[in-house]
């Protein structure tokens, strides 16, 4: 099992493992507030622009730890919703989308603190490299995805060091290549692969990877 140092340490392993770029037009987008370390080393390696890409968590009712969907807006943009929590509480899209209003104004309220006037970093016709420490239910990886294929970029790449293996599998069923370098572990957080680092996620007998980055085609 690969232990990582620190996010640093990640993003130089991830950026071994990334595809060849040498003829790409590159934007580096990181989700806060993990990726943003590993996504500054990525681009300054690939002398590539980094910007943020801001998504937030639907907790579920009772449970906010519990991701029921996540969501990236204006408005319903960008929602997905996780099936089978959504199942387990009985509720349908229209549900979590009512639970998603309050999260709608916390991404306004952070796109204003972190960015400010700031324009976005333009992504049609580009390869995108979109960057997060480590995927755990993959909802709020799969709505930043929904988010970005609507911007129209040529190709993105979903760089990470630590992923579920479960939800990769789920990504491969959907007919997406993806390559991830790397050896499977069970492991209860997505903090145990990097030293140091603390999560509040966590795993119950899932297998996972590390060292690796998962290239979607889209």
């Amino acid at each position: 099992m690969t232990i990582y140092q620190d996010r640093e340490d990640a993003a130089r392993q991830v950026l071994e493992a990334l595809p060849p770029l040498m003829d790409d037009d590159i934007v580096v987008l990181a989700l806060p507030r993990g990726g943003v370390p590993i996504g500054a080393v990525i681009a300054r390696a690939l002398n590539a622009p980094l910007d943020l890409l801001l998504v937030r968590k639907v907790g579920a009712p009772r449970n906010p730890e519990l991701a029921i969907g996540a969501v990236t807006g204006p408005g319903n943009d960008g929602l997905v919703v996780n099936e089978s929590v959504a199942q387990l509480y009985g509720l349908t899209r229209e549900d979590v989308a009512r639970l998603a209003e309050p999260e709608l104004d916390e991404l306004e309220r952070r796109r204003q603190a972190y960015l400010g006037q700031r324009p976005k970093v333009p992504v049609r016709g580009k390869t995108v490299i979109l960057v997060d420490d480590g995927i755990a239910t993959g909802t709020t990886v799969r709505s930043a995805l929904v988010a970005l294929r609507q911007q129209g970029p040529k190709r993105i790449i979903l760089a990470v060091p630590v992923a579920c293996a479960d939800v990769l599998a789920d990504s491969g069923k959907s007919g997406r290549p993806h390559c991830l370098p790397g050896t499977p572990f069970a492991f209860r957080s997505r903090g145990r692969g990097v030293s140091g680092v603390r999560s509040g996620c966590r795993f119950h007998g899932h297998r996972s990877y590390a060292a690796g980055s998962c290239d979607l085609i889209v």
